[in-house]
């Protein structure tokens, strides 16, 4: 009897597999002459908050680590050095009010003629490259004329010289002086040594070192590498500076963009917010000296073709910390940093802060369309803020469309009350943020199905689907969280005459130094990759189209039947019909895509993103483990068979006649 029991069990088994491998043909229609809603070029953007350490040891390259002795603790990333008998010692000293914006700077003795001076350990220590170009700038000043050089050395982490040079202060005034020499090794871990050659005095600030090697070359720039996986994607917008380190953890170290702008040595360095923010992941190092400020934001968005979108402070400190608030009568200053910003951005020669971008070498306006007002800010507190803004900014600019935040979650009383506010008060873009679940995406597919054609259009500002949970240190950035988001996506393109931007969130981690998971882009030192997420929004970003038309299995939406979802679009630019399919199941299906209405070239591609392993990741070890493979397909008539893979998502594109 048991071994029946067993033959009927394997035969089940068999059964079974046969059954799921032979799946029956589902007959997609596309509709590609029946236009449903236009897709907005700003559909599919970048949202940059410095956290994770994006910014300072990111995609500012800067190599030191408090150039300009401003942290609370002001010689932190610093190390005395005393070596081959040398002798000295070192002072910090403060200006206060003769410079408030840079204070600190130290006051450096060398009691012997060699061998004495200090050391910088970097951003979780330095990267650099073999026979790169590093360039070295400081500001000195000698107490008296004394014959003392500096020499400069980068060390490897194995104790190595791997490039130097020397230079020579010779003025009693504050004066920069620059130099610059080769790596002769690669090392993701070196550092840099600053040494007093000869007896005497000197005084030091603002000591910097960067890579010639930048993003356009630009000196004191960015990180041409992670600039780089941003241009790729094409981004229809980039959102900055974030995120709550608008807000700051207290008004006081809320971001102030006239702080950012101008000469690097005169941006007054703050703590960063995400600095002490989570007990599993504390970051007593992580500052923003704003070498990345407002001007090198608008600058990269122009150059990666981006429109920019800044988030404005509301006169709220993050509500999840201090709850601090301007009162209402005070907050003048606040709405004119508002209407200056726009003055900066878009204003001519002739005005007072169009001016001052062109004295910063960008006399041409950056074009700026909207604005943030507050991050992820809630109450009736936030309503009455907002209502000021709102009623002065459009009084004077009424082009500019305000994005107005329905707090951080996308359901319950405080989103209800917001969303219901804004709406009355015909907002123009109302930002929607989703940290959940996988399966919460896969559930929500049709969340904008039913929303107002007409009224607020909507920003996703922050999404990004969570493995564990929200704020977990253990998320991960597996391939199942990845296709939850591009099956979720569909439902954003569908809908595109309600969703107008959408981006995942947060942008950049650096593997040694960051707080918050899981993140678009991880990179160390020296090298970078995107994660399966990355490569989903790449593909919507690169695919959108401009017009989105139906598709259809059995007359209704794709949005999960047997596990599939799916959304169409035409490019009238490029005469084009662009075709997304997700398969969430564990089971290849065949597909027969109709299209109907338009006729489609012999020839098309097709892109596949898919893995077997829903916890499959990418790595710095591993970068293309999970990433876009494309192939030629040809269509016989007006349709193309094809076999969607498990756990796969898939483009594909195809030429139509004008």
């Amino acid at each position: 009897m048991k071994k029946i029991l067993l033959l009927l069990g394997f035969i089940f088994l068999y059964l079974s597999a046969f059954c799921q491998s032979d799946t029956t043909e589902k007959v997609y229609v596309i509709a590609a002459d029946n236009i449903k809603a236009h897709v907005q070029p700003t559909m599919y953007g970048v949202f940059f908050e410095d956290i994770n350490m994006a910014g300072d040891g990111g995609v500012y390259a800067e190599l030191v680590k408090n150039r300009s002795f401003e942290f609370k603790a002001p010689l932190m990333g610093w190390k005395e050095l005393k070596q081959d008998g040398g002798d000295g010692s070192v002072l910090v000293l403060n200006r206060g009010v003769a410079n408030p914006d840079n204070p600190r700077f130290i006051h450096v003795t060398s009691k012997t003629p060699k061998g004495y001076g200090l050391s910088n350990e970097g951003f979780r220590g330095m990267g650099v490259k073999k026979d790169d170009q590093y360039n070295f700038s400081v500001l000195a000043k000698l107490p008296w004329v004394a014959g003392i050089s500096l020499q400069i050395e980068l060390i490897s982490a194995k104790g190595e010289v791997i490039g130097s040079a020397t230079v020579s202060p010779s003025s009693k005034e504050w004066k920069k002086y620059t130099t610059n020499f080769n790596a002769t090794e690669t090392d993701p871990k070196a550092s840099l040594r600053v040494l007093v050659n000869g007896k005497g005095s000197v005084d030091l600030d603002m000591i910097s070192l960067f890579p010639k090697d930048t993003w356009k070359q630009r000196e004191g720039g960015l990180r041409a590498d992670l600039v780089q996986k941003l241009a790729d994607m094409k981004p229809g917008f980039l959102r900055f500076p974030g995120g709550c380190i608008v807000e700051g953890r207290e008004l006081d170290t809320r971001y102030q963009w006239k702080k950012t702008i101008g000469d690097v040595a005169d941006r007054r360095m703050i703590i960063n917010r995400w600095n002490t923010e989570f007990a599993h992941r504390p970051t007593p190092d992580y500052y923003q000296s704003f070498g990345l400020g407002f001007l090198e934001y608008f600058e990269l968005a122009e150059d990666i073709g981006a429109s920019p979108l800044p988030i404005i402070n509301c006169g709220m400190a993050c509500q999840f910390n201090t709850c601090e608030l301007v009162p209402l009568d005070q907050l003048g200053p606040y709405v004119k940093d508002a209407l200056d910003l726009i003055e900066f951005a878009n204003g001519s020669v002739k005005t007072t802060w169009g001016k001052k971008r062109a004295q910063l070498g960008h006399p041409k306006p950056f074009n700026l369309k909207m604005m943030g007002v507050g991050n992820e800010q809630w109450g009736p507190q936030y309503i009455e803020r907002y209502k000021i803004f709102e009623k002065a900014i459009h009084a004077r600019y009424p082009q500019i469309k305000l994005v107005s935040s329905l707090g951080p979650n996308p359901d319950g009383e405080i989103f209800d009350d917001l969303n219901k506010s804004f709406r009355k008060l015909n907002a123009d873009i109302l930002d929607e943020h989703y940290y959940r679940a996988p399966q919460w995406f896969l559930q929500n597919v049709k969340r904008y199905d039913n929303y107002a054609r007409k009224g607020p259009k909507i920003f996703a500002g922050e999404y990004a689907a969570q493995s564990v949970s929200a704020g977990s240190p253990d998320n991960k950035n597996n391939w199942q969280c990845a296709i939850a988001e591009a099956a979720f996506m569909t439902g954003l393109e569908r809908n595109a005459d309600v969703v107008s931007m959408a981006s995942y969130a947060p942008l950049f981690a650096h593997v040694e130094g960051w707080q918050w998971t899981p993140d678009l882009i991880w990179f160390d030192n020296l090298k970078s990759y995107g994660t399966p997420n990355y490569y989903v929004q790449q593909l919507y970003s690169l695919n959108k189209g401009t017009d989105v038309v139906p598709l259809t299995l059995d007359n209704k939406a794709v949005t999960g039947q047997e596990g599939c979802f799916a959304s169409a679009v035409l490019d009238s630019k490029g005469h084009q019909l662009i075709i997304k399919i997700v398969n969430t199941g564990k089971m290849e299906q065949k597909a027969d895509l109709v299209v109907n209405g338009v006729k489609p070239g012999s020839k098309g591609t097709l892109t596949v993103l898919q893995s077997d392993d829903l916890n499959g990741v990418n790595s710095l070890d591993d970068p293309l483990n999970i990433s876009p493979k494309k192939s030629k397909i040809e269509f016989m008539g007006n349709h193309v068979k094809l076999i969607l893979k498990q756990y796969s998502f898939c483009v594909v594109r195809v030429s139509i006649a004008e």
